[in-house]
């Protein structure tokens, strides 16, 4: 028989203590509740619990105080920080006392439930000190080519096609392969990352995507002669090749810090709609970290 997790429900408003651990207890869960920070406190000193939910404003010991107290008495117990009063500070001031986490009234049950499971994961794994950081699974800025903003596009793809060749040839493709190129200013800045998105921006006529309205009129009729293009991709992408990187140079992509963890990917990846970010520490650019990256630790985990 599985063991039910272990959850202390702690708010000083009597509804909402009781209809939220009556829901929770439905969802499978051991519910125990206290009406305040110093219930709490002896209730977990005779029985430990696996997860706590805790209010921040309370009368007598707030939130704060408790889960201080808590992380003294149950270093691993998980404390999931849930209130109707949440503000930056208070979120912050929660994570540095270690709470697992920090939700706003009213809250999903589903949601709250979801992140009870994860906190008692954490708890029984240690999966918070184990799992990678970006760090670990990025591609080093050593690894990674580099071009200037006023590099020729034929340069930047002649330095892509050279790196590639000594990945392939020191049998490294899997791990370091890319199909970009890191682009610095004059100063050293990165200003952002030559893709292959960025190649299909620049060979485009400019007239495909005219910015004025008359414009747009003149070539309206221009989609049914489509045969007219046979050789337009050539030519465009030879005028291409001797234009500047700077020229055709999309927006950088989002940074990351390296010791940001891989939900923190997942969620800005997906966000963005990015495949991948400039990874920092300090200020200064480390590495990149790409999909591929994320699919390798995918697969290290999975597998």
């Amino acid at each position: 028989m599985t063991q039910k997790i272990k959850v202390l429900m702690v708010d000083d408003e009597p509804r909402f203590r009781e209809t939220t651990s009556s829901l929770l207890t439905k969802k499978g869960f051991e519910t125990t509740i206290a009406a305040s920070g110093e219930e709490a406190i002896e209730i977990i000193k005779k029985n430990p619990q696996d997860v706590i939910v805790l209010d921040v404003k309370m009368e007598g010991m707030d939130g704060h105080e408790a889960l201080a107290e808590i992380k003294q008495i149950a270093p691993e117990t998980q404390v999931i920080m849930l209130t109707g009063h949440g503000t930056p500070d208070s979120a912050i001031n929660s994570k540095k006392l270690a709470a697992f986490d920090y939700l706003a009234k009213p809250c999903d049950i589903g949601i709250l439930a979801m992140k009870i499971n994860e906190a008692f994961t954490v708890k029984q794994s240690g999966a918070d000190r184990i799992e990678k950081k970006v760090r670990e699974i990025m591609t080093s800025i050593d690894d990674y080519s580099t071009v200037s903003i006023n590099d020729t596009v034929r340069e930047a793809i002649a330095k892509l096609l050279r790196s590639l060749d000594e990945l392939v040839s020191s049998s490294r493709i899997k791990e370091a392969g890319h199909r970009s190129l890191l682009v610095f200013d004059e100063k050293q800045n990165l200003v952002g990352v030559l893709s292959i998105k960025d190649l299909i921006k620049g060979v485009r006529p400019y007239y495909l995507s005219p910015p004025k309205s008359s414009q747009a009129e003149s070539v309206r009729f221009s989609p049914v002669f489509r045969d007219a293009w046979d050789g337009v991709f050539t030519i465009q992408m030879k005028a291409l090749a001797e234009k500047k990187v700077g020229e055709i140079l999309l927006d950088p992509p989002s940074m990351i810090d390296e010791g940001a963890n891989l939900m923190e990917v997942v969620e800005m990846m997906y966000k963005t709609g990015e495949t991948r970010l400039v990874v920092t520490s300090g200020g200064k650019v480390t590495g990149i970290l790409r999909e591929q990256d994320l699919f390798f630790e995918i697969i290290n985990i999975i597998m």
